[in-house]
């Protein structure tokens, strides 16, 4: 797996890229204090057996850069096009994860000619509400709470492992060394940043900016659905709808399982994607 930098209309994007045949897979990460290492590092050597796999820290994320930039849902769809180009791919299977599966399913509609295949872990973009959707909409725009929030969760690991259990059904799985990778990203310089700007911008009073549903049918593409039976996040209703409105879809529900599939099951979720990847 190697780690590598490149240039993206003057951003530095840092990736990860392993496997040296096959077709190549995109993997897109969430938001929160998610990265290329936090969601993929035990799916990219699964892959990598049969695909060229990149996975790139987002704009905001991990080690890429992190402009004064307006961090939103069209920001970084209209990012992936470049970064392609720059990466020398002109089509790949996408694998997105929450905030990664929305920015994966806006490029399937915008670009679908760039688009083999989609997976869509525990995604946003397919429901109308975010939990306590009014509540929320208030905190998100507290930046006195938000900034208190961050520098609290940065230097106390139990309330950053108690934070991380909202993703997980079964807490076991929250291992040293992956309390110690978040550690990493939540004390990086100006952490939660992009994160923020991208809530203020999807979180309105009266719903979600981003909600493809009554978009699906034009995605023509084979797409596999996989979510957590215990996603507390986001709700398995939005995923079935999803699966009956794409043309070319199949759902999987995994059992005993939050928000995080390809970290908390990530056997059953690498056998799953694998498969759909060859077709």
């Amino acid at each position: 797996m190697n780690s590598q930098y490149i240039d993206v209309n003057g951003l530095r994007i840092h990736y990860y890229q392993a496997g040296t045949a096959g077709s190549p897979v995109l993997l897109l990460h969430g938001g929160g204090t998610d990265s290329a290492w936090l969601s993929w590092a035990l799916t990219i050597p699964a892959l990598a057996q049969t695909h060229r796999v990149f996975a790139p820290d987002l704009p905001g994320y991990g080690e890429s850069a992190r402009p004064n930039a307006p961090y939103s849902m069209d920001y970084y769809i209209a990012l992936l096009p470049r970064l392609m180009d720059a990466l020398g791919i002109e089509r790949a299977s996408l694998v997105g994860v929450s905030m990664g599966g929305g920015i994966a399913l806006g490029f399937a509609l915008r670009y679908p000619q760039q688009v083999e295949r989609l997976v869509l872990v525990d995604s946003y973009g397919l429901q109308t509400r975010a939990p306590w959707q009014r509540l929320s909409a208030l905190l998100i725009r507290l930046p006195w709470l938000n900034a208190a929030t961050w520098w609290l969760i940065a230097r106390s690991r139990p309330l950053a492992t108690a934070s991380l259990k909202a993703l997980f059904a079964d807490p076991s799985r929250i291992t040293p060394e992956l309390m110690d990778d978040v550690m990493t990203e939540v004390r990086r310089p100006a952490a939660g940043r992009a994160w923020q700007a991208f809530q203020r911008d999807e979180v309105r009073w009266g719903g979600l900016r981003t909600n493809y549903l009554d978009e699906l049918g034009r995605i023509a593409a084979p797409v596999l659905l996989v979510h957590g039976a215990q996603d507390s996040l986001v709700p398995l209703e939005c995923q079935q709808e999803a699966a009956h409105r794409l043309p070319n879809a199949r759902l999987e529900v995994l059992e005993r399982c939050g928000h995080w599939p390809q970290r908390e099951c990530p056997e059953e979720f690498n056998r799953l994607v694998a498969a759909f990847l060859e077709g």
